[in-house]
């Protein structure tokens, strides 16, 4: 008997800023830096690192894409046929760009199409969201541009826009900072009025977003109650940046996820200006100039793979 040809796919997934200021835990903004997992069926499963800094983490089957693969897979009543993994990535690690929310889509996205689960969206947008434990980076990375979401008892609601005219100019600090850390300087508690305040400047952010009222946007990224004015503090560079690229055409200045990279926001066009002037005024930092990511995860597979697959036309 003919041994059947072994199975290769590729997934690549964006990076993500998310929060965006005021919309704490639910809004994300797919970015143009991607995870690629190039995955081909063999005996065990190992990870070769394509990436350097990608270096530190498992070779085996404990490695964070493939534990979530399976676990993906077992609970859809599935046990996926081992792969080697080639993975590389350009998404800065621990900076506040989305790279565990990118390892989390990866590993999914690998279950559903090795382990033929035909996961819908919202399926995928579920369980990327039980292991983050919010859906703002994962659904950005899933959907790809601006989402807006909420997770409650009755599940996770999202809407996605796919394009909107921004650029990002993302200022990156040499040093790490860990989410849990970041975490820990938030509060137990706010008051009643303090909530309000916050969920109304959010509202607004989320319009300024929709009406392209960018001026106004900026204004209510400035305006966030629920975790800006605690993270500062672990930012020293963040007023200076902020007035810098306030100075040279952002509307808007944001820490990105849990930092520490500083998300700076112009209207298209008008990134590479503020990338010229950022970059001169902090050449310590990495400072890169990113687009929206419009399409969100994409898995391709290879020939023969696409040749067994039934049209869906």
């Amino acid at each position: 008997m003919k041994k059947r040809e072994a199975r290769s796919w590729k997934i690549t997934v964006p990076a993500s800023t998310a929060n965006l200021g005021a919309g704490f835990d639910s809004l994300g903004l797919a970015l143009d830096l991607y995870l690629t997992v190039e995955a081909v069926e063999s005996e065990t499963w190992k990870v070769m690192a394509l990436s350097p800094e990608l270096e530190v983490f498992p070779s085996d089957e404990s490695h964070f894409i493939v534990e979530v693969a399976k676990e993906t897979a077992e609970a859809c009543g599935k046990n996926l046929t081992p792969c080697e993994l080639y993975i590389s990535s350009d998404i800065p690690l621990t900076r506040g760009l989305g790279s565990s929310a990118a390892a989390v889509v990866a590993g999914i996205e690998l279950a559903d199409i090795s382990g033929g689960l035909n996961l819908s969206a919202q399926e995928k947008l579920e369980i990327a969201t039980q292991y983050e434990g919010h859906p703002d980076n994962v659904g950005a990375s899933l959907y790809g541009g601006f989402v807006v979401s909420c997770r409650t008892d009755t599940g996770v609601q999202m809407l996605h826009v796919s394009q909107l005219p921004v650029e990002v100019v993302a200022v990156i600090p040499k040093t790490e900072l860990k989410t849990s850390e970041s975490r820990n300087v938030l509060p137990d508690e706010m008051s009643f009025q303090e909530s309000v305040q916050g969920g109304a400047v959010s509202n607004v952010l989320v319009a300024a977003f929709m009406n392209g009222d960018w001026e106004l946007a900026g204004k209510m990224m400035k305006e966030d109650r629920y975790h800006q004015p605690y993270r500062k503090k672990l930012l020293p560079h963040y007023e200076a940046v902020e007035e810098t690229a306030r100075k040279f055409g952002a509307f808007g200045t944001a820490i990105s996820g849990a930092g520490p990279t500083i998300a700076c926001f112009a209207e298209k066009g008008a990134g590479q200006w503020l990338l010229k002037q950022l970059r001169q005024s902090f050449p310590s930092m990495d400072i890169r100039r990113l687009s929206i990511d419009t399409t969100g995860s994409i898995v391709e597979c290879n020939e023969a793979e696409q040749k067994a697959r039934p049209s869906t036309l």
